[in-house]
């Protein structure tokens, strides 16, 4: 699909829009410090989008709060004492170096421990973390996923893992793949479910209109406060420079 990008001014605030191949305009508004994007189709001009986005614009102040007010991690030096979650719990990390194995465990419901090389930098132990959060997500996905299609009534192709700084996750309808963030393995497990059913309603309707949430609530009744416990929880590092 091509886009072409471009960016304009509404009332003083910048607007990133995206003409694609679309029916539907889309208004987005991104962590960490709610960027708004916009999703146009290619014929749409800039009169309308500005249209759209002025319609939106109590909504997408009410979004960029939140994501203003919301905690965030500092900097990750990947040091022993230092914060690191999984599933939802807060672990302290203890790194200790050795030569052979390496890799993470944790130990008790407190102790995150990694063992690196010796002499291993930063970029190396986040390695090692990122690698095992992705062993553990694609476990959940592989436990959680056959029930999940079963409510839902609907089967996915295969279920992907990736690093993305504005989504959750997202499905391609045509491919029945779904895509999922690499962060949901730190988050609660019922964040990862809520975005597990979304993607997998998606497969049944493709726009987030009345009936995808009446779909919603049908197989997901508490998704909101499954949805909004994932937005207040702490923003990673690692997801601020984009």
């Amino acid at each position: 699909m091509s886009t072409e990008l471009q960016q304009i001014d509404v009332g003083g605030l910048a607007v990133e829009v995206h003409r694609k191949s679309i029916r539907n305009l889309h208004v987005g508004v991104y962590p960490p410090e709610g960027r708004v994007r916009v999703a146009a189709p290619a014929h749409m001009d800039d009169e309308a989008i500005r249209l759209a986005v002025v319609s939106r614009l109590a909504w997408i102040r009410r979004q960029q709060r939140m994501f203003q007010a919301q905690p965030r991690e500092s900097d990750r030096e990947m040091v022993t004492g230092e914060s690191h979650y999984f599933r939802g719990q807060r672990y302290r990390l203890n790194v200790t170096e050795q030569r052979g194995a390496t890799g993470v465990r944790l130990v008790g419901n407190h102790t995150m421990e990694l063992t690196a090389p010796p002499g291993s930098d930063l970029e190396a132990r986040q390695r090692l973390l990122q690698r095992w959060y992705r062993e553990q997500l694609r476990q959940r996905i592989h436990e959680l996923l056959p029930g999940w299609q079963s409510v839902v009534g609907e089967e996915v192709a295969e279920c992907r893992i990736k690093q993305m700084k504005t989504k959750w996750g997202s499905c391609n309808i045509e491919a029945r793949r779904i895509w999922l963030n690499l962060d949901l393995i730190r988050k609660p497990e019922s964040c990862l479910e809520y975005i597990l059913v979304h993607e997998l309603v998606h497969l049944l309707e493709r726009q987030h209109n009345d009936r995808f949430r009446t779909l919603m609530d049908r197989f997901l009744p508490d998704w909101r406060l499954r949805r909004d416990q994932l937005n207040q929880s702490p923003l990673a590092h690692q997801g601020w420079d984009y």
